[in-house]
């Protein structure tokens, strides 16, 4: 059986960088790529032994920088220093990043008054920290024939953080136990 022949020299198509990042040098499998030097003045499209060539004269490298543009952009940088850049960035990304949670409070229709006051300040906390806050309103035995009465607590509870919140979720019954969810008025 005689060997099987590539369809094509592949040469003029795009590859995508590997996983650990862009594409450097001679890894750079194109004939032309748009240039910008080491003081990011832009070139022009020019040959890729051309562009190897500027970033060998300058003491760096030739990274890719935009991959998917036709030509693709590449830049004479040092490549240590680039890798370090975009480390910095995404450590910045992740320490801006909030993940927002639900915080839930559970209640009962005939809760005490320092009782209700203790849940409406966690519940407040929680909201000023920027988690949504569930708040589950539990019926048990014949708390059921007094519906009016849970409503009524889950209703005071959502005007009480008025100031902080806003309803996301209206107070709605879900067998025996009606359900709200707030959200921070300010989302961080």
């Amino acid at each position: 059986m005689p060997p099987r022949r590539p369809s094509g020299s592949g040469f003029n198509r795009p590859v995508p960088p590997s996983d650990d990042g862009p594409r450097v040098n001679e890894q750079i499998k194109v004939n032309k790529v748009r240039l910008i030097d080491e003081n990011g003045n832009q070139v022009g499209v020019v040959n890729i032994r051309d562009a190897q060539q500027a970033a060998y004269d300058a003491g760096l490298d030739l990274i890719e920088i935009s991959p998917n543009a036709d030509p693709p952009v590449c830049k004479v940088l040092d490549h240590g220093k680039y890798k370090y850049e975009q480390q910095k960035k995404a450590a910045e990304a992740r320490k801006k990043q909030k993940i927002v949670d639900i915080k839930e409070i559970k209640i009962r229709p005939a809760i005490e008054e320092h009782d209700y006051q203790v849940k409406l300040r966690n519940a407040q906390r929680f909201l000023e920290d920027g988690d949504k806050v569930k708040v589950t309103l539990r019926f048990r035995g014949r708390e059921m024939a007094h519906l009016g009465l849970g409503m009524e607590v889950l209703k005071r509870f959502k005007e009480d953080l008025s100031s902080v919140s806003k309803v996301e979720m209206e107070p709605r019954m879900e067998g025996r136990q009606a359900m709200m969810v707030l959200t921070p008025e300010n989302a961080k």
